[in-house]
């Protein structure tokens, strides 16, 4: 993994952990933009949604549950913005699939 995610998985740079099991960490985001900001990754590379296989779709559906454990652990489950970017024309930096779990404010229409 050459991305700042998998250097951050292998313990190679620092990060605010808030869960991790053998599949999924989820940290802090260092530029956050709403009281809460969290990012959910899989430990598997992964570089986008559309690089996704079927042996893979499980992964989804455990990262949505730990959205809403972690929702509710930042008491934010009653209103809050799960999202991805998929490729550099979205927005994405990282080339690591990895979720925004962004909550704790009013949060304004997506463009």
């Amino acid at each position: 993994m050459a991305t700042v995610f998998g250097k951050i998985i292998r313990g190679e740079l620092p990060s605010e952990k808030v869960f991790e099991n053998e599949r999924i960490l989820a940290i802090k985001d260092i530029h956050p933009v709403a009281p809460v900001h969290l990012l959910i990754i899989p430990k598997k590379e992964i570089a986008d949604l559309q690089s996704l296989q079927s042996e893979d779709f499980a992964l989804l559906s455990e990262i949505i549950s730990v959205a809403q454990q972690l929702a509710k652990q930042f008491k934010i489950e009653k209103g809050y913005r799960l999202l991805t970017n998929n490729g550099s024309e979205a927005g994405q930096t990282i080339f690591h699939l990895h979720f925004h779990l962004i909550g704790g404010r009013q949060l304004g229409p997506m463009a």
